[in-house]
């Protein structure tokens, strides 16, 4: 069969939506938008299983191509899971339904697809796209480090063009990964806890849970008059400060200086024992104005101690394409895992 006439599937499989996508077997994709519809995961692995599914069924319809053409199916999920798509035995804040708990989500969607489906968390999906987008023929040639600033702080690493999951398929969790607080922290400003349990990981500045959990209700203190003390409750609030940064509030932008030194000590840390070509940066703090955009991504930059040699070749830059990343980047490790099965068959 003619590359072009084949097909894989991306999935991103979220809280409300899936999002997916086609990418033919040479390597072109098929749709150039955002194409999602709803994940229904609260209702338990049967519906959810059911509605990705859908999602293939309603992209192929979308594209004029037949479900016969589907070769391969990637699927990006979030974590806690194993390098195989078992859901965590704990569930998490996706899959709180008691069925989900030990879920074999990967398992299940290949017997009801009736092709192979290949499973990477939805941090590493995003980072692969990252990675191929921006070195483009040359991602063989490259690693890259990615982290995705949302509720919590997700991520991947990439080398060679590929995912690194790890013996248990916790490679790239790079919000638990602790990082030095003296010169982060203001003065009295308390050692941020993170949900996991740890104390004074990335994830606990970096992330929305560490602006309500743990850096609003500080610097509330120091700005007892801001507007975001009247909010109904922190919860609220804390949705609110990407906002009060755009638009250049101090307050605001002290919290976003203290993520942005979080990550470019992150970044650090990755420097000295990964040394990658491409440090990414994406997540709802950079889905903002162009100006504030730049700015975060440049403190960051800043904040990421290098070496010489490595300032000469190291780049840093946005994840591309972000609302879509994750089912393309589901797309091509399907593909390249295709390509492992049928090595002559392109």
């Amino acid at each position: 069969m003619a590359s072009r006439s084949w097909v894989v599937v991306g999935l991103d499989n979220g809280g409300t939506s899936n999002s997916a996508t086609l990418l033919d077997g040479s390597g072109h994709f098929l749709v150039d938008k955002l194409v999602e519809t709803p994940s229904r995961v609260r209702e338990g692995p049967d519906v959810a299983v059911g509605a990705l599914v859908e999602a293939v069924d309603h992209v192929l319809r979308l594209s004029g191509m037949a479900r016969e053409s589907v070769r391969a199916v990637g699927l990006g999920t979030p974590g806690p899971a194993s390098a195989d798509g078992v859901i965590s035995s704990r569930g998490s804040t996706n899959f709180s339904h008691p069925a989900w708990h030990g879920f074999d989500f990967r398992g299940v969607l290949e017997l009801r697809l009736g092709v192979p489906v290949t499973y990477n968390n939805d941090g590493n999906a995003a980072a692969l796209w990252a990675h191929h987008e921006h070195f483009g023929p040359e991602a063989s040639l490259h690693s890259s480090v990615s982290a995705i600033v949302g509720t919590g702080l997700g991520g991947g690493v990439i080398e060679a063009g590929r995912v690194i999951r790890g013996a248990a398929g916790m490679a790239g969790e790079l919000g638990h990964v602790h990082i030095p607080m003296q010169g982060l922290l203001a003065e009295g400003q308390p050692e941020p806890e993170c949900k996991c349990g740890f104390v004074a990981d990335a994830e606990s500045v970096a992330s929305l849970t560490g602006i309500e959990k743990n850096l609003l209700p500080y610097w509330l203190t120091r700005f007892p008059d801001h507007e975001l003390a009247k909010a109904g409750s922190i919860s609220e609030a804390a949705k609110l400060v990407r906002a009060f940064g755009d638009a250049e509030d101090p307050m605001a932008l002290k919290i976003f200086d203290q993520q942005a030194m979080a990550l470019g000590r992150l970044f650090t840390i990755a420097s000295n024992f990964l040394d990658p070509s491409a440090y990414f940066v994406g997540g709802g703090v950079v889905e903002s104005s162009p100006k504030f955009r730049d700015w975060f991504v440049e403190r960051v930059r800043e904040y990421t101690s290098l070496r010489d040699e490595q300032l000469d070749v190291a780049t840093f830059a946005l994840i591309p394409d972000l609302d879509m990343a994750g089912a393309r980047g589901a797309a091509l490790a399907a593909l390249d895992s295709l390509h492992e099965r049928r090595p002559n068959e392109r």
